[in-house]
């Protein structure tokens, strides 16, 4: 039994990685790398309403201890935006520019390009069920 759950596990982790690894050399191109385009999406997501780096953290698929340089380098890019956080001094407010909305659009379909040829290897039913188990092995 123990061998069969690491067999499972390893084939997850191994997934989640080639994925992520994918995704990233298909943002290479537009010098993004894949979280920061996870971060794009959590400020778009915002609709216009600043959100702080720890808002940013809780949000991110995966969690970086360099969100901070994360965001500097979107700001450097004109992805983003960020601005003392008027009622508190020590936070900083994100937002994403409208560079970074052009940008993010762009990416979007660079990550769909990726995905698109795996969207019918599962058939619905499958997809519920590889949700459902991973959901149940996560809760």
């Amino acid at each position: 039994m123990n061998k069969m759950y690491f067999q499972a596990v390893y084939e997850i982790i191994t997934t989640g990685h080639w994925i992520t690894d994918e995704v990233t050399r298909a943002l290479k191109e537009y010098g993004v790398t894949e979280p920061q385009y996870n971060v794009l999406r959590i400020l778009k997501g915002a609709k216009g309403k600043p959100v702080t780096v720890g808002g940013i953290l809780d949000n991110m698929v995966q969690r970086s201890s360099n969100i901070t340089r994360i965001v500097d380098k979107l700001v450097a890019k004109n992805l983003a935006k960020r601005t003392e956080c008027p009622t508190n001094r020590r936070k900083m407010d994100i937002v994403i520019t409208p560079s970074g909305v052009n940008m993010l659009a762009k990416l979007d379909k660079k990550v769909q390009a990726f995905h698109k040829p795996y969207f019918n290897k599962l058939s619905a039913e499958e997809l519920t069920v590889l949700k459902n188990l991973i959901q149940k092995l996560k809760s």
